[in-house]
């Protein structure tokens, strides 16, 4: 007796991740298949984003937080829910439905993802795939939506008596308009070696 697979195991979301209240605008169009759970999207997010996971993150899904768990870390108060035990397919609704992605709880990057599209399994397509990437992921550790704001102002501005010392801060240049959509997609390929990194391996 064979076992038929959810209809989820054939469908791929077309998601929209956008970093909220900053201008112009930064976000990245992905598509991740229906049988992949909370965590691989975080992962997803991480590296499309541009980010180093170097802090706690959570889902917000109508109205329920899903993250990691650390109750021996004493976080057991933030009452998440397990995102590796819960698959896109069982939570998406469908096109247009939105939920939200934060990032660091110190500097609360906060992030809208929209499904743009429902679609089948291409298998042509090695997933997850970014598809688009609209300008730079700011600095890990920057202060937030009005950190990156001051950043970008003093390195801007050459007679800033920041320029030098955020500069060099930086790595010595940050272009707020650039991104590298094949380096995004090989970092993608590179998941499950970051899961392992993450699990401590």
């Amino acid at each position: 007796m064979t076992t038929r697979k959810p209809a989820y195991s054939s469908t791929v979301y077309q998601l929209k991740i956008t970093l909220r209240d900053i201008r112009p605008p930064i976000w990245r169009r992905v598509q991740v298949q229906g049988s992949e759970t909370l965590e691989h999207l975080h992962y997803v997010a991480q590296i499309a984003m541009g980010w180093t996971n170097s802090h706690l993150h959570s889902f917000s899904v109508e109205g329920v937080e899903y993250g990691v768990p650390m109750p021996d870390l004493g976080f057991d108060e933030l009452g998440l829910k397990d995102e590796s035990k819960v698959k896109l397919g069982k939570l998406i609704a469908g096109e247009k439905f939105k939920f939200f992605y934060q990032y660091d709880f110190g500097d609360s990057w906060e992030h809208e993802i929209l499904v743009e599209k429902v679609l089948k399994v291409d298998v042509e397509v090695d997933y997850p795939i970014c598809l688009k990437a609209k300008r730079a992921c700011p600095p890990e550790d920057c202060g937030g939506i009005w950190g990156y704001e001051s950043f970008l102002e003093a390195i801007r501005d050459t007679q800033h008596p920041e320029h030098t010392e955020m500069l060099e801060w930086v790595g010595g240049t940050f272009d707020p308009e650039e991104t590298d959509l094949d380096e995004i997609n090989k970092e993608l390929k590179r998941i499950a070696e970051w899961q392992r990194l993450s699990l401590g391996f």
